[in-house]
């Protein structure tokens, strides 16, 4: 049985990971997430983890802040909740900041080439695609995140946008572990075999989505039981202040205030 899945899950990396896995339309994204509140944004990122038996090397390495052992699961996701970019195999301990730095994303944030040069004026600033993560990413001038602390009504509305439209990442995992609730309990599968059938899973989770899939209530519910055994760990923010992004964050928060959100 599990020769055959194996199989399974390596033919569908090899014949449909690099067509189905991928970003697409850009103006499109940017679109559906202006619809939902956030200008010129072109996906969401998040992490979570998938528990796994302990390997045989290295195991500490994998043993996450909740205590159990655990695969990181990076992903960016459209508007859609659809998988755009997906990085996979990196031990529990390690944090969402680190997997994310490593990853060939940010590579390619970093150096411009993910995205199209398209930029939009918000107040006196100039804001390129971005994409939306939680407080533990680094501050990039194309990651944008929420506000921490103490909290005025301008702050918490940037918060509530940028909250609604980060979601979409978050309901992606709960959907692809709701179809695949093997996701959820403790793997039996070797290190180098799980990256294999959770990148297939990812994989048939996006022609679920593209082709309007059911997806059944009663999965969620399963899978919100399951996953109360392997709570998700909490991740820790690294606090860093780069100014471009402070600057553009500051002034869509201006421009939220009167709904022009961009121009």
């Amino acid at each position: 049985m599990g020769v055959a899945v194996m199989q399974v899950a390596n033919a569908v990396i090899e014949l449909l990971l690099s067509k189905v896995v991928t970003l697409g339309y850009v103006q499109v994204i940017i679109d559906g997430f202006a619809a939902m509140g956030f200008p010129n944004c072109g996906g969401a990122i998040d992490g979570t983890h998938i528990p796994i038996l302990g390997p045989d090397h290295q195991g500490s390495q994998y043993i996450n802040r909740k205590g159990y052992f655990s695969m990181v699961l990076q992903a960016l996701v459209d508007h859609k909740g659809r998988f755009t970019n997906i990085n996979v195999g990196w031990p529990g301990k390690v944090h969402d900041a680190r997997v994310f730095r490593n990853s060939g994303l940010f590579r390619w944030l970093q150096e411009g080439i993910y995205f199209p040069d398209q930029k939009i004026t918000v107040g006196d600033v100039d804001m390129p695609i971005v994409i939306l993560r939680d407080p533990a990413y680094p501050l990039m001038p194309w990651l944008m995140n929420p506000y921490t602390g103490t909290l005025d009504s301008e702050k918490e509305l940037f918060n509530y946008r940028l909250s609604k439209c980060r979601m979409v990442v978050e309901c992606a995992f709960g959907r692809l572990k709701g179809r695949w609730r093997s996701l959820l309990t403790r793997s039996d599968l070797s290190e180098t075999n799980i990256p294999i059938v959770i990148a297939a899973c990812w994989v048939l989770h996006n022609l679920c989505e593209s082709k309007g899939e059911t997806f059944m209530a009663g999965w969620e519910v399963e899978a919100n039981r399951l996953a109360a055994d392997y709570a998700q760990p909490d991740t820790r923010a690294i606090r860093r202040s780069q100014r471009d992004v402070l600057h553009i964050r500051e002034a869509l928060t201006a421009s939220f205030q009167t709904d022009q959100a961009y121009q």
